[in-house]
């Protein structure tokens, strides 16, 4: 395709090399050439963005991986995506197949929504439009001011069940806690098998922790009500006449699998993959159930500190993740890791986009609960 014909152009706004290999396999499946800009960081640690040719009156894709310097590759988004504008860019379209942030969706005690934070900045930098892949909490597109396509790797993840493990038909889809059930059913009904969930923890989850303001500590030693607390850490008598129900603290049932594994292949799903001390106590909890193989399908393989070590060392037989977040380094440490490239499903979005033909074909039977 002529660049120059095309009324569009694409752009990585990445610094490392090792995130752009995303963008180049995109552009190469596209037939253009990716846009001649340089990003790089001032020896102060500034983001800096030089845009090398006119992007007067284009539509502009920007694709943005984000590497383990979450932060950095934020700036990088921004500050490009505020050069386009500011170069006359008729619109900027972001392409960040992992968002960034999006645990951080809910209330904290004392906290902040942090990524309806980030959603800002997008909005307020230039962007007009994002194209992302599954999204922590589908809520997140709520945030945004402009349109938000979320799309689905599970489509690639469940070929590769089907296509890459001998006998998946004695497999059992496995939710590693109550909250991943949902995904974990859309994944045993569409490969017709069964589903088995662990429940139970020894400590607070995050689930349990959203929001501060409805969810008393897990640890908590309360024999009745004392009164509202003061900043200064004393208590206030309550109003007069005024007596509050006291919140009972959860307490976690010991670890339990519902369903039967034994005999089984188990195949943990889930959306991100990072901390795997989980996934790992997860895998532990299978074999002692009787499951002679273990894989964990993931979307995002973020595999941060420690986790290719972990992985290798544990019962955990195989990791199968797409490549939103560049991994290269965790795979030559951990053989286990296996990648499947999602670079087909991201053009065909931004031809689409571009030419204006409706995205519902890349939606085929998903549901809302998908």
């Amino acid at each position: 395709m002529n660049v120059a014909k095309s009324g569009y152009r694409v752009f990585s706004a990445n610094s490392s090399v090792a995130c752009t290999e995303l963008a180049k396999k995109i552009t190469e499946r596209l037939g253009v050439e990716l846009g001649k800009s340089v990003v790089f960081q001032e020896s102060n640690s500034e983001t800096r963005v030089d845009v090398k040719e006119s992007v007067r009156g284009q539509t502009i894709f920007i694709i943005q991986t984000i590497p383990r310097d979450v932060n950095t590759a934020i700036m990088e988004l921004l500050v490009m995506a505020y050069a386009l504008k500011t170069s006359c860019a008729k619109n900027i379209i972001g392409v960040i197949p992992y968002f960034p942030y999006s645990k951080q969706c809910k209330m904290r005690k004392r906290g902040s929504i942090v990524c309806k934070l980030l959603a800002s900045m997008l909005a307020k930098a230039g962007l007009t439009h994002i194209i992302t892949m599954d999204l922590h909490q589908k809520e997140i597109q709520g945030f945004f001011s402009f349109p938000v396509d979320n799309l689905r790797a599970s489509p690639f993840l469940i070929q590769y069940i089907q296509e890459e493990i001998p006998d998946y038909r004695n497999a059992i889809i496995v939710a590693k806690s109550p909250a991943a059930a949902k995904r974990a059913q859309s994944y045993a009904e569409r490969l017709r098998l069964g589903l088995a969930v662990i429940h139970g923890e020894a400590q607070c989850s995050e689930s349990d922790m959203a929001d501060g303001r409805h969810s008393p500590p897990c640890v908590r030693n309360t024999t009745g009500h004392t009164g509202l607390e003061l900043p200064s850490g004393k208590q206030q008598a309550p109003f007069p006449g005024i007596e509050l129900p006291i919140m009972m603290a959860k307490e976690k049932p010991p670890i339990t699998v519902v369903g039967d594994v034994g005999g089984r292949i188990a195949i943990i799903v889930d959306d991100i993959i990072d901390d795997v001390g989980d996934f790992v106590a997860a895998a532990e909890i299978l074999k002692e159930r009787g499951a002679y193989k273990i894989y964990i399908m993931a979307t995002h393989g973020l595999l941060s500190a420690d986790a290719p070590r972990l992985i290798e060392e544990s019962a955990i037989d195989e990791v199968v993740v797409t490549n939103t977040v560049p991994h290269e380094v965790q795979k030559l440490q951990c053989p286990k890791i296996k990648t499947v490239d999602v670079s087909m499903i991201l053009a065909e979005a931004i031809r689409r986009i571009h030419n204006g033909e409706s995205m519902a074909y890349l939606f085929r039977n998903i549901a809302v609960d998908d």
